[in-house]
Formats: structure tokens, sequence, C-alpha cells
């Protein structure tokens, strides 16, 4: 294989020039984070936001010069911006509801409704809740699709069993990956397994952005519903997409645990303040069922959940309990709502997405 030497590309990006700056963007420093590795080449441009028309077209010259190179499998590449140049997020603990000018929402093409999937924290089973959530709400008839945003940790790929790349459509829209009938998306699609995601704020921000907008999410005609699964949190990303994406609404995902509903607390508060309707909560790991005798534990506590949405005044959506058939299922690429369509768990699952069909 053609080795690509670090100084071949430095070059080629030290040809494209600014412009509007009389210099090489290399030159300008807009070039950062440039990694080679096995044939293939990421990095970012770092522009000032009201270039971004004009960094748009660069890029894509970036990446049409450095494709031409010999031994070059891909190149990925994102605009990103430095904080004191983007706009200013307000502090949490001011109250935002209502405030218009914070809030710039936009559809997302061929899309009729969007749904977020969140939790406060990882660990509460929220990936294996929202890929679930997508095949019931595709079993009730409708056409879904499924958007893996936590860009450090994906999982869809491993619980929709995945394995094979998106492909350009001739528009240079990015082909969506359609596995068990529902439309997916996820930046574990375009990375190695097991490679680390190491990117700064403003960069995960603008690849989300980028994803969002250059996939052909109708791919197979206008998807009813696209359902956003997001990281655990409530850092940038979930703010960026609170403020930049039409959401229909939002289901936060928690487990019985104080310290769970804690962060589901925090979860919801983030939602409330970005004027964002709350579909309501889903208590996953509810209960523990033996699988050899049938008997149930509330091991991790029960009941809290459904407690802190009356409290809350949401909707309580339902609880799903903790079984090997659920976990075996995921980490096998089958989810239980195709593995086993007719078992109690996948009804429970069915019978939630029904609820929350009905608010769209």
């Amino acid at each position: 294989m053609t080795e690509i030497k670090q100084e071949q590309v430095i070059n080629i990006l030290k040809s494209i020039h600014h412009p509007n700056k009389g210099s090489d963007i290399v030159s300008l420093g807009i070039v950062q984070g440039l990694v080679i590795k096995d044939g293939e080449i990421g990095f970012a441009l770092n522009i000032n936001p009201v270039e971004a028309e004009i960094m748009e077209q660069i890029r894509k010259i970036c990446n049409e010069k450095l494709s031409a190179l010999a031994g070059v499998k891909k190149v990925t590449s994102v605009l990103t911006a430095e904080r004191n140049a983007e706009k200013k997020i307000p502090e949490m603990s001011a109250p935002v509801k209502g405030a218009g000018p914070l809030k710039n929402t936009q559809k997302i093409t061929g899309v009729k409704h969007i749904i977020a999937v969140a939790s406060g924290k990882g660990g509460v089973g929220k990936s294996t809740t929202a890929v679930n959530l997508a095949l019931a709400l595709k079993h009730i008839g409708l056409k879904v699709g499924i958007f893996d945003v936590d860009i450090y940790g994906p999982s869809i790929p491993m619980l929709l069993g995945v394995t094979e790349k998106p492909v350009q459509s001739p528009d240079n829209k990015i082909l969506p990956i359609i596995k068990y009938g529902i439309v997916s998306m996820s930046l574990g699609y375009l990375m190695k397994q097991d490679t680390a995601t190491i990117w700064r704020g403003p960069m995960v921000m603008s690849a989300v952005k980028q994803m969002i907008a250059d996939t052909k999410w109708d791919v197979e005609g206008e998807l009813d519903v696209l359902v956003l699964d997001l990281p655990p949190g409530t850092g940038d990303v979930q703010l960026t997409l609170a403020q930049n994406v039409d959401m229909d609404g939002a289901i936060i995902v928690s487990t019985p645990q104080d310290i769970a509903l804690l962060d589901a607390r925090k979860g919801l508060d983030m939602f409330q303040k970005t004027d964002t309707n709350i579909y309501g909560i889903i208590e996953n790991m509810s209960y523990f069922l033996c699988p050899s005798c049938g008997d149930r534990s509330d091991i991790f506590g029960h009941g809290g959940a459904r407690d802190i949405a009356k409290k809350l005044n949401v909707d309580f959506l339902g609880e799903i309990p903790l079984h090997m058939d659920i976990r075996s299922a995921s980490d096998n690429g089958t989810p239980i709502v195709v593995h086993n369509p007719d078992s109690p768990h996948s009804r429970i699952y069915v019978d939630i997405a029904k609820r929350i069909a009905k608010k769209l």
C-alpha cells in the first residue's frame, strides 16, 4: 500500500488559498487536527461562522484534491469554530423558556416528525430503548429512521448489527443504512470500530450538523418519524439540537436509582428551558425478571421515574424490565422487537410507541 506522507498532504492543503485573505489555509492556521492513518485522512477547518458558505466550498476542494492523492482511501473533514466565535449559549440557571431569539429551529428535509431520546447519565439503556422504540414505531405502521447523535460512543451499529459503510448518492448525499425496515445513520458507520473519537466541542457540533444536512433521510420516501439517540447528559450536542432542530418532543430514559433520577431531572430541565415538548419518562431496568422462575425483584428500587413524572407533571410512558432476552438480543444486533416481536418485552415497547404516536 502506498504510504501517505504528512508533507504531501500539507503541500496539497497549502495550494488552497482563502479567497479573501490572500494566503493559503495552512499558513492562516485554518487547518487543524490533521490525522493520517491506514489510507485515511481526517482534519478540521477552523473558521469564522460568518464565512461558513465560503469555507464549505473550500472544504470540498480540500477533499477532492486529497482524494486524488495516491494511497488515499477516504478523506473526512469538518468545519469547526472556536467557542468565542459561536453564539453564546445561556447558563442553564437562567430561565430561557419562551425566549424567541434563542431558538432558530429548522425542519430536517425528508422528515415529518423528530423525537429525541435522552438520558441524564450514561448506562441506563438509552440507546437500547431508542432502537427498540424506533422498531416499535415501525411495527405500528410508521416509516421510521434513527440517527445516532452520540458522536463519542455510537451504539447503533452494534445494536442494529450493521457492518457496512454508507455510500454517496449521485447528488452527493450520504445514503443511510437500512436495517430491519428502518433508515439509520451513525458516526459509527464512518469510523473504525474500537477507535476513540477525540474532538473538541465545536468540531462535534459541526459534524452533527453536517451529518443531518448531508444524509438523504427520504431515500425510501419521506419519514414519518426520525428518532434521535442523543448522548447522555446535558452538554453542547443536546443544547445545539434543541436550539437548531425542530424537534416535536423529547423522551427521558432513566432507571429507578436515585442518582439516575437526579440526572433525569436535569435532562427534563434542559428541554423545558429550551421550549422543547416533553413527551414523558420511561423507567428502564425497572425490575428484574428471573429467566428461570419468572420471579420479580426490584433490585434498583422501583417506581422512582413514575414519581418524578408525577411531581413534574409529565407523562409516565412505561416501565421496561431488566431481562436477559433484551440484553442478549441487543448484543447480537437483533433488537428484541424484531428478534421476538410477540414477547411480553416487545409488547411493552409497542405500547409505549403507540402512546408516543398519539402525541405526534
